[in-house]
């Protein structure tokens, strides 16, 4: 459904740090900049981008939304985390770990980049 997603920040450098960090921990090689400063994350399955809002605005986190990545497991999930609060990010949410409820029972584990953009780690179970 989805061809990519792009988020904004205001400091390309330490939000390519926390994404570097937190893809990383997946297996998902650093991000490449473009010539206009945006940096790219490409897999298989899509595309992940991060730029400078190009309306001179500042960035900032879209208020009840969230970018949830798919993790092959808990332990996963749990290296996705850290490497993110490691690396700028600010843990939100509940604390990481399995939850059960109307969609089923899965493992989330929520952060806040460097710019507020709220994403998430998922993996369902069962």
């Amino acid at each position: 459904m989805f061809s990519h997603i792009m988020v904004g920040a205001n400091d390309i450098q330490a939000s390519k740090k926390f994404y570097d960090a937190i893809f990383g921990a997946l297996g998902i090689p650093a991000g490449t900049m473009d010539e206009k400063g945006r940096v790219f994350y490409m897999t298989k399955t899509g595309v992940f981008g991060i730029t400078i809002p190009i309306n001179g605005q500042p960035a900032c986190g879209a208020n009840g939304g969230t970018i949830g990545f798919a993790v092959d497991s808990a332990e996963a999930g749990d290296a996705w985390h850290a490497a993110g609060v490691a690396n700028g990010g600010t843990t939100c949410e509940d604390p990481p770990g399995i939850r059960e409820g109307g969609m089923g029972k899965m493992y989330l584990a929520y952060l806040r980049d460097p710019a507020g953009n709220k994403i998430c780690a998922l993996k369902r179970i069962g």
